[in-house]
């Protein structure tokens, strides 16, 4: 989870007292006093003095402070296509119409919709059909795979469930139970394709025509790919659709096939040149004439961050199938699987995902970002929120209504998601509502670019200007005297929550009953964390410790003569 971006700073002014944004600005803050503190006191203890120590205060601050990656190697240097080039010179009346835009996050509320809303579910789809409606079929919830259909009907903001006919291979209405499938919407019909069911990979082929609401098997029309699981596909215009990879029990894949959906024919599509690595789990957005994918999970394991695009998939450019490997400007996501990439306007909108985090060991990281490739400008861009945002989660789905976002379910490992979230620009009326409520304001914070607070063996802040390290100690209830700290405060040694998180990072490589060397492990992990890796988790230890060096920050003999 990304809680503390520092891109939400420059927020209107109505806006800056958010109770979100005030504690996103305090916990930054906490953040950066701890790491300038805690250099302090490593400078005191290696007796450099105070001039040394201080020197090295601007540089963390410039590295946790700053929202754009660091230049890469001339190796990595951004590729930037023709076919991309050209976007540049369109769209520039609605970029600027949009312009200084920011979006909000709003929970759906039961006022938003009649109907009955989809149960609980991830893995399941979500396709448009038109400008009229919202199909979401399939997932998985309960430990049970799931075929039903709802649909949104985004005029009459109306969900309801179709009553469908068909008949397939085996006698039934429509597709058996599945998830991880792959869902295109060409005109009135929806293509499905895969999927899993129970321990079985999936590989028939249905369409199903949302005028009638009828379901066709179309699983004996010509050769079709190998059943797979978490392939991805988009649509090619509106007669065409191109899939590429998967995960078939046994291996993942790297090959594409294109669907032509009037002659119902598939062709695996001959590349040459380099490819991508075999994946599944991606995401695959048309762009153009381009497939671009982002992401998955590959051979061997690894969650990959890469961004490829595939050419020579329109025939009128007769041009010969080959992959590229795109390295972008901006803030790139992290890799990840299981995250939705949604086209809308002049830009794609990448939220969510599963990822891995830590450096002991690695454990699972669900995210909850937003970020976009502006396909204008050509590069990544962290899309600004600033509110409360949603649960992280993977394997839900997002769909593009108009101006607005609309998301929906998903996983985070422990529990499925069956909540409705709208994402929408700040002019619209859903995001009004969230200025009409009482505002629950935490103190104002100041920015953490002022941050100055030291041991008393450094230089004293001027009288004029009161330290943000007491402003902190205030904020956290901490009273201290010259002489005398007055808080209750739990040891480090009584802190279950410090020792579960610093055994559980330190893994195998400390014994976990060496409680004192697991604890200075999670220390050293927070001292090289970025303000993007750390977890919600992790925030209430932090909190506490960073409590204890503020006690501690004014026995400095204690500190040099102790570990901290």
């Amino acid at each position: 989870m990304l809680l503390l971006s520092g891109n939400n700073v420059g927020l209107p002014g109505a806006l800056k007292s958010s109770k979100l944004h005030q504690r996103f600005l305090f916990l930054r803050e906490i953040l950066l006093s701890k790491k300038r503190l805690e250099l302090k006191i490593d400078a005191i203890r290696a007796g450099q003095g105070p001039a040394s120590s201080y020197v090295a205060v601007p540089d963390i601050i410039a590295t946790l402070c700053s929202s754009r990656t660091r230049s890469a190697p001339s190796s990595t240097t951004p590729i930037l296509p023709r076919y991309f080039s050209e976007l540049r010179s369109r769209g520039e009346a609605e970029r600027a119409s949009e312009r200084g835009r920011e979006m909000h996050w709003v929970k759906a509320e039961s006022s938003d919709f009649s109907g009955n809303l989809p149960l609980p579910r991830s893995g399941h789809t979500a396709v448009n059909v038109g400008k009229s409606k919202v199909i979401f079929f399939g997932g998985f919830a309960d430990r049970r795979f799931l075929d039903d259909i709802s649909v949104y009907d985004i005029e009459n903001k109306l969900w309801f469930t179709p009553d469908c006919t068909g008949s397939g291979s085996d006698g039934q209405a429509g597709p058996s139970p599945r998830a991880f499938h792959v869902a295109v919407a060409i005109d009135c019909n929806m293509f499905i394709f895969g999927g899993r069911s129970g321990s079985k990979r999936l590989g028939d082929f249905w369409m199903l025509d949302t005028d009638i609401w009828q379901w066709s098997e179309l699983t004996s029309y010509g050769d079709l790919p190998s059943p797979r699981e978490f392939a991805a596909a988009s649509a090619i215009g509106n007669r065409k659709i191109v899939m590429h990879g998967g995960w078939d029990g046994k291996k993942w894949l790297s090959d594409v096939y294109i669907l032509d959906t009037i002659s119902l024919e598939w062709m695996e599509l001959s590349v040459s040149g380099s490819a991508p690595p075999p994946r599944c789990g991606h995401s695959a957005t048309m762009v153009e004439k381009r497939l671009l994918i982002f992401g998955g999970r590959g051979g061997g394991g690894p969650i990959m961050g890469d961004l490829w695009a595939l050419k020579g998939l329109i025939e009128e450019e007769n041009e010969t199938p080959g992959w590229t490997q795109l390295k972008l400007p901006g803030q790139a996501p992290s890799p990840r699987c299981g995250h939705t990439v949604t086209s809308g306007g002049h830009y794609l909108l990448l939220f969510g995902g599963h990822g891995t985090g830590g450096w002991l060991s690695r454990y699972d990281i669900y995210h909850n970002d937003c970020i976009i490739l502006d396909r204008v400008s050509v590069q990544w861009k962290l899309l600004t929120t600033s509110n409360e945002l949603p649960p992280p989660r993977a394997y839900h789905s997002m769909a593009c209504i108009g101006a607005r976002y609309l998301l929906f379910g998903g996983f985070d490992g422990k529990s499925t998601f069956g909540d409705l979230w709208w994402l929408v620009p700040e002019d619209d009326s859903i995001a009004k509502r969230l200025l009409s409520a009482p505002p629950d304001i935490l103190p104002e914070s100041k920015s953490v670019t002022t941050l100055s607070g030291s041991p008393q063996s450094l230089p004293k802040e001027s009288q004029t200007e009161q330290s943000p390290i007491l402003e902190l100690q205030k904020r956290l209830g901490i009273s201290i005297s010259s002489s005398k700290a007055q808080v209750n405060l739990v040891d480090e040694m009584e802190d279950k929550e410090l020792h579960e998180l610093s055994s559980r990072l330190a893994g195998e490589t400390l014994p976990t009953r060496d409680q004192v060397a697991c604890i200075q492990a999670l220390r050293d992990h927070w001292r090289k964390s970025s303000e993007r890796s750390i977890q919600l988790q992790e925030l209430g230890p932090l909190l506490r410790d960073y409590q204890r060096l503020i006690i501690h920050k004014h026995f400095v003999q204690l500190l040099i003569s102790s570990p901290i």
